[in-house]
């Protein structure tokens, strides 16, 4: 079993280091899938999205993390268009690549002519000459890992990005994709209701390799946050529905769990969700955690995780109100695309 001790205190004061790069980044970023992403979330207002990306760089969050499959394209451009005020330098942009529709179909494509055609539309739409983070957003099933990482690596050679980064890879495909020791950084579902990559050895994997870990969904759907109720219902149009965490008895059990880190909240005078975040930020295995948000004051709220110094006994309670849930292969939120 995993104990961990919290680490990084006063940690909105320390930038980390990306894997074995020079890319250094504030431990809280901006999850920017609503920020454009028409095809993942309704009525998103444009000009919304690029006052949300202004307000986090306005309040110490400089690592934005995008995806040309957020609105295809569309979060990329609205993000080129955020920063053009700010300086470049003291901006952190991580996108993805792996999605191609060429065929009318969504395809998985990690070919290399295909990711480098990637890079250099990300580029464009980002209206940036370098993209600080760049991951292979999935694997695709026929090309060899390593080979699509080395893609990746003479982009980084020719100063198109700057780190190489992984996301939704198992640990085998992270190992493979790893070969020549190029791999900085690995993206995936992770939170204190999913923790099979503690269990399995994938966290332990990263570490012995100073490969950093960016966990998406930290608030696993909002859970996390303390706004849901037992007798909240779902219906069937609702995407909720087919998750496995707002099933019971799960999702009695997860509200029972959140309701152990309430008196720490409230210790804190914060919300629920900022002590989640905060024991994300603290924890040694974890590099960055890069929660989404749908409006300006859902990124202030976030951003005062930061200044939370959580107790060792605190970080302690916290881990054991979900220790159950180590035990529980939990598997992804959502399906993988094919």
């Amino acid at each position: 079993m995993h104990t961990l001790s919290p680490t990084r205190r006063f940690i909105m004061m320390y930038p980390v280091t990306i894997g074995h790069s020079e890319v250094k980044v504030n431990p809280l970023g901006l999850g920017t899938n609503a920020v454009g992403g028409y095809n993942l979330f309704p009525d998103l207002d444009d000009q919304a999205g690029i006052d949300l990306v202004k307000t986090a760089l306005d309040n110490g969050i400089n690592l934005l993390d995008t995806a040309y499959v957020y609105g295809l394209g569309h979060s990329e451009e609205l993000i080129g268009q955020a920063i053009q005020d700010y300086d470049r330098h003291k901006i952190i942009i991580a996108t993805k690549g792996a999605h191609d529709f060429s065929t009318g179909k969504e395809v998985i494509n990690n070919d290399p002519d295909f990711i480098t055609k990637q890079v250099n539309d990300s580029l464009q739409r980002l209206q940036t000459d370098y993209i600080d983070i760049y991951y292979l957003h999935f694997p695709d099933h026929d090309t060899p890992k390593a080979e699509a990482v080395g893609a990746l690596q003479k982009l980084r050679e020719e100063g198109k990005i700057r780190a190489i980064g992984i996301s939704n890879f198992s640990l085998d495909q992270i190992k493979e994709a790893n070969a020549d020791g190029y791999v900085d950084i690995v993206e995936d579902e992770f939170s204190l209701l999913h923790q099979d990559h503690l269990t399995e050895g994938m966290l332990d994997y990263l570490n012995e390799n100073k490969i950093s870990f960016v966990p998406y969904f930290p608030l696993a759907s909002g859970l996390l946050t303390g706004k849901y109720t037992t007798d909240a219902t779902f219906p069937a149009d609702d995407i909720r529905s087919q998750i496995a965490d707002f099933k019971e008895p799960r999702y009695s059990t997860i509200l029972h769990a959140v309701d152990l880190v309430r008196p720490i909240a409230d210790n804190h005078h914060a919300t629920i969700a900022q002590i989640i975040l905060a024991w994300y930020l603290q924890n040694p295995l974890i590099t960055a955690v890069i929660p989404g948000a749908k409006n300006a004051r859902q990124v202030l709220s976030n951003a005062k995780a930061m200044k939370i110094e959580l107790s060792t006994d605190e970080y302690q309670t916290i881990e054991q109100a979900f220790n159950q849930f180590k035990q529980i292969k939990s598997g992804k939120s959502l399906k993988d695309p094919d």
